[in-house]
């Protein structure tokens, strides 16, 4: 008689994923994959999700931050599939992208997010799946290729990706180098690149915070300034190198054009338009 064998628990199956996992790209992609949470893709997920940020999201973060977008008619001839990568310094990141999006984009758009931090607890795993449409990744090595991984499934099936290319939030003010995944995937699924700066946030919610913060003035505390810049989209590329470096240069210094005031020109992200 064959011996019984428990099924194994969410938190086993993690760990197995985060720290067992053969170190061969494929495999690795497949065990972050096992995390997937699909049913936060479902129609019914989705309205909950656009009331979740109008109703909740927007207003929590109108009290912490001037938010602004630039760039926004950029986005206006672009039909999806498209991978959008992002610098990452702050949790806020997600939200005040997601935000800053067009409606119609932002429906259609999962975030990669590292499986060996926000998919560790089932419940968690399953909040951030449902109210940021995140999928996991596996961020410690094998890149990412037209392999049949369950992002390559998502981006047949239509679905935009945001990216966060460096990895992991930077440090000390500056973005950290980025990875080659996102391009590499841009040219497997012919796919263009959207380019998004965020500066502010790590200001507004630094490394090692769960909430955001206000300003200390000298008699109110104010809100931080946040801004969101969509860069002109990037046709894919085989020189990924070429790609990367490009990117890299809007995640440093924006697009190199005149200096506009962003809280004067831009419209505040949230508005009824989006």
């Amino acid at each position: 008689m064959l011996p019984f064998r428990r099924k194994r628990s969410w938190k086993r199956r993690v760990s197995d994923a985060a720290r067992n996992a053969p170190q061969r790209g494929r495999e690795l992609r497949a065990a972050a994959a096992q995390l997937d949470v699909p049913w936060a893709r479902s129609w019914l997920a989705s309205v909950a999700r656009e009331n979740f940020m109008r109703f909740v999201l927007n207003p929590i973060m109108n009290y912490y931050a001037r938010r602004r977008a630039t760039g926004r008619e950029k986005l206006a001839g672009v039909k999806g599939p498209v991978i959008l990568v992002a610098n990452h310094a702050s949790h806020m990141d997600t939200p005040v992208i997601l935000s800053a999006l067009p409606r119609k984009l932002r429906k259609r758009t999962a975030v990669a997010a590292a499986a060996d931090y926000f998919y560790r607890n089932r419940l968690v795993a399953a909040l951030v799946s449902v109210i940021f449409n995140t999928v996991p990744i596996d961020r410690r090595g094998g890149g990412l290729s037209k392999d049949g991984s369950h992002l390559d499934k998502l981006l047949d099936q239509g679905w935009n990706l945001l990216l966060y290319p460096e990895g992991t939030r930077s440090r000390g003010g500056s973005p950290g180098r980025v990875r080659r995944g996102a391009a590499v995937l841009a040219a497997a699924h012919n796919l263009m690149i959207v380019p998004i700066r965020v500066t502010g946030t790590a200001a507004a919610m630094p490394p090692g915070r769960i909430w955001p913060k206000r300003l200390r003035g000298r008699l109110l505390r104010k809100r931080h300034r946040i801004e969101v810049s969509f860069g002109e989209p990037i046709r894919p590329s085989e020189d990924t190198a070429a790609l990367i470096e490009r990117v890299q240069r809007y995640f440093e210094n924006g697009d190199g054009g005149p200096s506009i005031s962003p809280y004067r020109r831009g419209r505040p992200i949230g508005s009824r338009r989006d």
